[in-house]
């Protein structure tokens, strides 16, 4: 059913870009940036009623931040796209409040944050502005456009950049975005040649610009990078050539995660590399780890 709409969704951006191009720019990158959330349940709010809730406001929005435990170490956790904090529960319950101070924010758009629209340099604002509120975070965790993010942030910003990172299921560009979205709603050319001139018009930057590989050329510090060889939302290939330019980073690959990376292996990897364990975990479905560049 998801499927038939979305190609029916393409199906009249299409016939817009014939009849009314500067129709169908405008709305072909408005359902871009536009994330469609799921209803919150309420398993959902009573993990968020676990943490100490505060808010801060961007662009006339409100952003929703989570906190959990008082340690001194501090780990901040960004999600991706059309998700939210809950995501990260698993590893919120397995790290020791008493050592780490947990933090976490939605999306601008995305969960308890208000908004409709989201592009990578708004939640590289959010992100900004949380870390300038926290302060700096010795540890940030992020899954595909969040680790994308983080990423574009800390280039942008490296005095906000933290000791180290973890990059799940990392994308390799914004042109990587747009092709899964040409594809999901079957546009034209024409219909995306549309989209991305309104695209450039409006964030004032090309999608060439938002390019990973160029992003971590800046990044001096350690990271492990998780990615499956299943994802089809985010090539592994392209997360093989970003851990070879990215210096100090590792590189762990799964099979049959898919895009998510849920498991219990991918969850005790992570809080391994957060802890600084000598080596993390590698079990079962998880492949191979890799720390050459």
């Amino acid at each position: 059913m998801k499927a038939l709409i979305a190609k029916f969704i393409g199906f009249y951006i299409n016939l817009l870009a014939v009849v009314a191009p500067r129709v169908a720019a405008k709305k072909g990158f408005d359902l871009f940036r536009h994330p469609f959330r799921g209803k919150l349940q309420a398993h959902h709010y009573a993990f968020y009623d676990s943490a100490d809730k505060f808010d801060f406001t961007l662009h006339g929005e409100t952003i929703q931040a989570y906190r959990w435990g008082y340690g001194d170490k501090k780990v901040l956790f960004v999600h991706g796209w059309q998700s939210h904090s809950f995501r990260w529960k698993n590893y919120i319950e397995a790290l020791d409040k008493a050592r780490y101070t947990i933090y976490a924010l939605d999306a601008p758009a995305h969960g308890l944050s208000t908004g409709r629209f989201m592009t990578v340099p708004q939640y590289s604002e959010a992100i900004e502005k949380m870390i300038k509120e926290i302060g700096k975070p010795d540890v940030v965790v992020g899954h595909s456009v969040g680790s994308f993010t983080s990423a574009y942030t800390f280039y942008h910003h490296p005095e906000l950049a933290p000791k180290k990172m973890v990059a799940l299921a990392m994308p390799s560009s914004a042109s990587e975005f747009l092709n899964v979205f040409k594809t999901t709603l079957g546009l034209t050319e024409k219909s995306m040649k549309l989209i991305i001139d309104h695209f450039v018009n409006i964030v004032n930057l090309t999608p060439e610009y938002f390019n990973t590989s160029v992003f971590v050329e800046r990044l001096n510090f350690p990271a492990l990078m998780i990615h499956d060889e299943d994802d089809y939302e985010t090539s592994v290939k392209h997360t093989k050539e970003i851990h070879r330019i990215w210096k100090g980073s590792q590189l762990m690959i799964t099979k049959g995660l898919g895009h998510n990376l849920k498991s219990k292996e991918v969850v005790m990897a992570v809080i391994d590399f957060i802890s600084e364990a000598s080596t993390v975990r590698i079990n079962g479905v998880l492949k191979s780890i890799s720390s050459e560049n």
